[in-house]
């Protein structure tokens, strides 16, 4: 056994231990659950959106508090799934447990509730 088989070992073994990248075009469970809190906290963005822009009544959603409602709860729903993908995830961004995707979720989650908390204010004030 030569010194360079020995030295090598170790590396070899790390290099193994690494979860494998998922393919591009693969839907893993971390990327479907990314996708799908970020789907969340997008709805509760936009109903956040049109409630603060005084829409809501247009669009069906009925008063401004129920879409104030309707917004934080879809914040919150995409924050907490956006959460649990990235405390699962396994490699970083780019291994494709979804962590890229989770990120996201969580911002657009904070500011959809954010704008749902705005809007429930204001509703509190006028109504």
């Amino acid at each position: 056994m030569s010194v360079a088989s020995v030295l090598a070992a170790p590396a070899v073994a790390y290099v193994s231990a690494q979860p494998a990248a998922a393919s591009v075009y693969a839907m893993s469970s971390g990327r479907v659950g990314a996708a799908v809190a970020a789907l969340a906290g997008l709805a509760g963005l936009v109903v956040g959106g049109l409630v603060l822009a005084r829409s809501a009544g247009r669009i069906g959603i009925g008063s401004e508090r129920n879409g104030a409602i309707m917004a934080l709860v879809a914040g919150l729903v995409g924050l907490a799934l956006g959460g649990l993908v990235a405390a699962t995830a396994d490699g970083g961004v780019g291994t494709g447990n979804g962590l890229g995707g989770a990120i996201v979720a969580l911002v657009v989650g904070l500011i959809a509730m954010v704008l749902g908390g705005l809007a429930l204010a204001r509703s509190r004030r006028t109504g």
